[in-house]
C-alpha cells in the first residue's frame, strides 16, 4: 500500500516562497499556513516594490500583516503571531514579470537554493483587463517562476482556473484543456506549443503600440484586441486565455519535474476558516448582489437551471496546502487538481438567486453596509435574446426621460446609469452564469483519501459539507457585509452621503472595475 501522506511531515523545516501574497487566496494560504503548520521553516514572499518606492517588507506590514484573515491568531495566539512574523517571514522585493523578478542574478540564484517549494498564486483577475498586462502577469511571468523552481529542483504548484477550459462544453475533467475553436499545436509532451502564438500577440501589440499614441485609447484598443483574440482561439475573455497559456508554459518548463496545478472555479468568502464568511474585495457573485442591493440592476442574462460552481476560499487554500505536501513527499510528476463544487454539492444558477434574494428581502436591516434600504425591486434572470430586447427597450426609455429631466434642470435619470451598471455587469459575468460544463474534482478527492483521516478533518476539501441555504443566507451575507464593505459616512449637511459610503469593489485585481 502506499504510505500515507502527511501535512506536518512534509512541510516542517521547509522554506516556501509564495507570490501574489497581497491577494485574496494567497492571504487565506498564508494564514492557513502559520497556524497550521508552526515548524515550517520559513515562508519567503515575493512582493513587488510600491510605487511610492516602498520595499518589499514595508508592503508586506502594510497590506499583508495588517489584515483581518488573521484576526483569529491575533485573538488566541498574538505572541506567536508576532514572533512568527518577525523570524519566520521573509520578505523579497521583486516582479515576477521580469527575468530573474529583476534582481541580481547571483541573489537569485542564492534565492532559488534556499527554496524548496514555489506556490505561484500571483495574477491578473480582472476578465477585461489589457492583453499586454494580461500577458505578462497571467502567461510570461510562469517562465520566470519556473526558471527559479527549476534552479532549486523545487516543485511548483500553480495556482491557475477551473475556468481555462474556456467555450469547451461537458463534463470538465483534471486534464490539459484543448483550445475550443482555433488550432494550436501540441507538443509530443502533452502540452501546446505557444512559441507560434505568443509571436502573433506580441505582433499585434507591437503594432497598436506604433499606432496609437493616447494612453487611454491604447488601453481600451489593447483589452478590445485581447477579447478578440481570447474568442478567436477559444476563450470568453482575457483572464481565461492567458491563464491557459501560464499553464502551457509551465507544463513545457517543468518536464521531468513537479509541477502540480490547481484549478479553483469561483472563489468566495471562507465556508469556516480561519472563520467563517472572511473575504477581501468584491468577487464575481458579489458584484451582481451589491448591483442588486443599491437598486442598479433588477435583471440579469443567464441560465437559470444550470450549475453554477462557487467555491469557498478555505476550501481552495486547502487543496493548494494538499497539494503541496504531496509534491513535497511524491515523486516528481505533472498533476492537475480543480478545487471546485459542481460535481459533488451542485447549485444552480436560479437557487443562488433565489437564496440571496430570499435573504436579503427578510433580514436586509443586518447588513446595514450592504443594504441602504429595503429592497422592494424583483431580480430576475433571462435568456440573453430577452436580456438584449429588454435593455434596448429601457435604454430607449430612460434616455427620453433623462432628456425631459435635462429640460427641466434636474440632470440625467438615474435609471442610465442603472442600464450602464447592468449591461457591463453582463458583459463582464454573463459568461460565469450561463456555463455549459460541469467542473470534476475525482483527483483531488482522491488525493485528500491518500492523508491521515486527522489532515483530512485539518484540510477539509470536501465540497458535500457545504450546506448551501447556510452558506449563502448567513455566512457569505454576514462576511461580504463585514469584511468586503466599508462603513458608511454619515450624510453631509446637503443630505448627500461622503466618499467613503461607495464601497470599494476592486481592492485587487478581482474583476473589472464597476462603480456601484
Amino acid at each position: 500500500m502506499t504510505p500515507a501522506l502527511n501535512v506536518q511531515a512534509a512541510l516542517s523545516g521547509k522554506r516556501i516562497l509564495i507570490t501574489g501574497s497581497t491577494g485574496f487566496l494567497a492571504k487565506v494560504v498564508l494564514e492557513k499556513l502559520i497556524r497550521s503548520v508552526p515548524d515550517i521553516g520559513r515562508i519567503v514572499l515575493l512582493i513587488r516594490g510600491g510605487r511610492n518606492g516602498a520595499d518589499a517588507r514595508t508592503r508586506f506590514e502594510r497590506d499583508v500583516a495588517t489584515s483581518s484573515v488573521f484576526d483569529r491568531l491575533r485573538a488566541e495566539r498574538p505572541a506567536f503571531l508576532a514572533e512568527f512574523f518577525a523570524e519566520k517571514i521573509e520578505c523579497i522585493t521583486g516582479e515576477v514579470t521580469e527575468p530573474g523578478f529583476g534582481m541580481p542574478i547571483p541573489e537569485f540564484n542564492a534565492l532559488a537554493r534556499r527554496v524548496d517549494l514555489t506556490i505561484n498564486a500571483a495574477a491578473s483577475v480582472n476578465f477585461r483587463e489589457a492583453l499586454d498586462e494580461a500577458l505578462a502577469i497571467n502567461a510570461t511571468s510562469v517562465q520566470n517562476i519556473t526558471e527559479l523552481a527549476r534552479a532549486g529542483h523545487a516543485p511548483l504548484i500553480q495556482v491557475s482556473t477551473c475556468y481555462v477550459n474556456g467555450y469547451n462544453r461537458g463534463q470538465m475533467v483534471e486534464h490539459n484543456v484543448p483550445p475550443a475553436r482555433a488550432a494550436i499545436p501540441r507538443h509530443a509532451d502533452g502540452h501546446y506549443d505557444l512559441y507560434g502564438l505568443l509571436q502573433h500577440l506580441q505582433h499585434r501589440i507591437a503594432m497598436l503600440r506604433a499606432e496609437v499614441r493616447e494612453p487611454e485609447e491604447l488601453a481600451r484598443r489593447l483589452t478590445e484586441l485581447g477579447i478578440a483574440e481570447a474568442n478567436y482561439h477559444g476563450w470568453n475573455d482575457t483572464y481565461t486565455f492567458t491563464k491557459w497559456m501560464g499553464e502551457q508554459l509551465a507544463m513545457a518548463a517543468m518536464r521531468g519535474r513537479s509541477l502540480t496545478i490547481v484549478r479553483p472555479s469561483i472563489i468566495e468568502s471562507t465556508l469556516a476558516e480561519p472563520v467563517p464568511g472572511w473575504i477581501e474585495g468584491v468577487k464575481v457573485a458579489d458584484a451582481i448582489i451589491l448591483a442588486y442591493a443599491r437598486d442598479k440592476t433588477n435583471f440579469f442574462p443567464a441560465k437559470p437551471n444550470e450549475v453554477v460552481d462557487i467555491v469557498p476560499a478555505d476550501l481552495v487554500a486547502n487543496s493548494i496546502v494538499l497539494a503541496s505536501a504531496e509534491a513535497l513527499q511524491a515523486l516528481p510528476a505533472l498533476r492537475i487538481y480543480q478545487a471546485c463544487t459542481g460535481a459533488t454539492n451542485p447549485i444552480t444558477v436560479g437557487r443562488v438567486i433565489d437564496l440571496i434574494k430570499g435573504e436579503s428581502q427578510r433580514n436586509w436591516r443586518q447588513y446595514e453596509r450592504l443594504f441602504y434600504n429595503e429592497p422592494k425591486h424583483d431580480f430576475r434572470v433571462v435568456s440573453r435574446p430577452l436580456f438584449l430586447l429588454m435593455l434596448r427597450a429601457m435604454r430607449i426609455g430612460a434616455a427620453s426621460w433623462s432628456g425631459v429631466r435635462k429640460l427641466l434642470g434636474a440632470g440625467e435619470s438615474p435609471k442610465l446609469e442603472a442600464l450602464r451598471t447592468t449591461q457591463l455587469l453582463a458583459l463582464t459575468f454573463s459568461f460565469y452564469t450561463a456555463p455549459r460544463y460541469i467542473f470534476q474534482s475525482d483527483r483531488l478527492q482522491a488525493l485528500a483519501q491518500r492523508f491521515s483521516s486527522e489532515d483530512q478533518a485539518r484540510y477539509n476539501v470536501d465540497a458535500g459539507a457545504i450546506n448551501w441555504s447556510e452558506y449563502l443566507c448567513r455566512i457569505h451575507m454576514i462576511g461580504l457585509n463585514r469584511y468586503a464593505l466599508r462603513p458608511r459616512a454619515p450624510k453631509s449637511a446637503e443630505g448627500k452621503a461622503a466618499a467613503a459610503d461607495v464601497p470599494e469593489t476592486q481592492t485587487e485585481k478581482s474583476a473589472a472595475p464597476i462603480k456601484i
